[in-house]
């Protein structure tokens, strides 16, 4: 009797507890709704998000992505796979930038802002809120749009209706597609990175969605150009002409991208403070940016050369962002930001990933760009193959000149300008015989080159330590005969140049350097 009268009272509160479920749901409708929504989507397969996928709700009830499993949903991986990417993360991230570029970042990731809404309140958007733009007829070259194609195609529709509704200003619009939270995410960084010339696009965005994730509402955000958006893109085009023009008449892709990236070195300041520092237009119209308006100008700038040229994040021990450029067939990481200190350098120009993996590390759908590979050219290319072997390929690694002994390898000594002078006389010299800058070197090897005629000769001037890897950089890719070689031939009535460069580190911090050229 005990024992069928414990299953007596079992039975009795499973029957209390069913009652209770059912009037609350009855009395709450939205989560009848919800629950059923829930249900429906779990028996066909179709739910859009499911626990652990990227979503955390906070105190507050507001629903924002953790930056976790749920990132990259809707990567179309046969892309990827055939692009043959490549990229392999170094095992060891970067903890801070290089001391002389350190603080030189800036970039700041697409964010997103999430409200979840009850199914009720979903409904009456859908009789409210339109899809806008849908941009069915809009198509992007892969070579040049990479974002575009890494998705896979129910998602570019969802990209092709972003980007003509930024175009047209929508604020606020319903999915095309039926999608969720963390996908939207990845096609609206796709949208963004792809396109420098929505300037007036801001890095984030809103998103309404329902507790299964689905998103049911879009919204963009614009920055204060669009309250003078005509003039304004008068302006970035003029900007942008004030670079390509000059661009335009290098005789080729590689000539073409050196010049842009050293005019956007001279014409940009670096600032932190910069208004809409993220876009295109800081760097070509107000002229201050940080390395993400660098990247997405530079990027621009080479797309209207039809050099396709990508917009790379990640980062540096900070947020960071660089390019990806594509020369012939090979690609090439670019980080004019890092480039751009005084004086200018080359040390980031055309440089592989194993280059870059001390300090550039990819994140996002960046890790899906193209693998780089190789040092290109930073100018003509005209380091003629006879002489290439007698130009040091190693910058940490200086040569020896063979008559005077090996170069010292001992650790290099750092002048301070409390011991320049206790310097200069150890290495024997003074301090007008010192170079301090590339343009003071070009312009040394000109003026002695004059003075000693045609024919095999022979000269010497003396850098500061700091400056011998960028006097090296020059000559290995060629720019140095732009520097000096071509003005130096004019001025010599002479055709053919040819060159021997070997260096001698001198005490106190600085190097002689040994010039035997070769002129007829």
């Amino acid at each position: 009797m005990k024992i069928l009268k414990k299953v007596f009272l079992a039975l009795a509160l499973l029957v209390m507890l069913f009652s209770g479920g059912v009037i609350f749901c009855a009395l709450s409708p939205d989560l009848t709704a919800q629950m059923a929504e829930i249900v429906n989507e779990a028996q066909s397969g179709q739910s859009g998000i499911q626990p652990g996928a990227g979503l955390s709700v906070g105190q507050s009830g507001q629903t924002s992505s953790d930056g976790g499993s749920g990132f990259g949903e809707g990567i179309n991986t046969g892309w990827v796979e055939n692009q043959g990417n490549g990229y392999v993360a170094p095992e060891k991230q970067p903890s801070a930038p290089p001391e002389s570029v350190d603080g030189r970042g800036g970039y700041e990731p697409v964010s997103e802002e999430l409200e979840q809404i009850p199914q009720e309140e979903a409904d009456n958007l859908s009789d409210i809120v339109a899809k806008g733009e849908l941009g069915e007829n809009l198509s992007f070259d892969a070579a040049f749009y990479p974002y575009y194609a890494m998705l896979e195609p129910k998602l570019q529709q969802l990209y092709c209706q972003i980007y003509a509704n930024a175009q047209n200003l929508t604020t606020s619009f319903a999915p095309v597609v039926e999608v969720n939270v963390n996908q939207v995410k990845t096609v609206f960084e796709a949208v963004y990175n792809d396109h420098p010339e929505l300037f007036w696009l801001e890095t984030g965005y809103s998103c309404k969605y329902l507790s299964s994730g689905k998103c049911v509402e879009l919204i963009l955000k614009y920055n204060d150009t669009v309250n003078y958006l005509d003039q304004a893109k008068l302006d970035f085009e003029k900007g942008a002409e004030a670079i390509l023009s000059g661009a335009k008449s290098q005789a080729s892709a590689a000539e073409q991208e050196k010049y842009v990236h050293d005019a956007l070195m001279e014409k940009v300041e670096y600032d932190e403070n910069a208004p809409m520092n993220q876009s295109a237009y800081s760097a070509l119209v107000t002229r201050r940016s940080v390395c993400a308006g660098y990247a997405r100008s530079f990027q621009y700038l080479m797309q209207q050369l039809g050099i396709p040229c990508f917009y790379c994040t990640g980062t540096s021990g900070e947020d960071h962002a660089w390019n990806i450029i594509k020369l012939d067939d090979t690609y090439y990481n670019v980080d004019v930001t890092w480039d751009d200190t005084d004086p200018a350098t080359y040390d980031y120009f055309n440089k592989s990933d194993s280059e870059f993996a001390g300090t550039h590390v990819r994140t996002g759908m960046s890790v899906y760009l193209p693998a780089c590979g190789g040092n290109a050219s930073a100018g003509d290319g005209a380091v003629s193959e006879d002489i290439r072997g007698l130009i040091n390929q190693e910058p940490r690694q200086p040569l020896g000149w063979e008559s005077r002994g090996k170069v010292n390898s001992s650790p290099t000594d750092q002048a301070t300008a409390d011991q320049k002078a206790e310097n200069l006389k150890k290495a024997g010299i003074t301090e007008d015989q010192v170079l301090e800058n590339l343009q003071d070197y070009y312009k040394d090897c000109v003026e002695q080159m004059k003075q000693a005629g045609t024919g095999e000769q022979q000269f010497t001037n003396v850098v500061p330590e700091s400056l011998w890897p960028s006097v090296e950089t020059v000559y290995a890719n060629g720019e140095y005969w732009k520097g000096y070689v071509e003005e130096s031939l004019k001025e010599l009535n002479a055709q053919s140049f040819a060159i021997q460069l070997q260096a001698e580190r001198l005490g106190g911090g600085y190097y002689r350097l040994y010039h035997t050229v070769y002129t007829y």
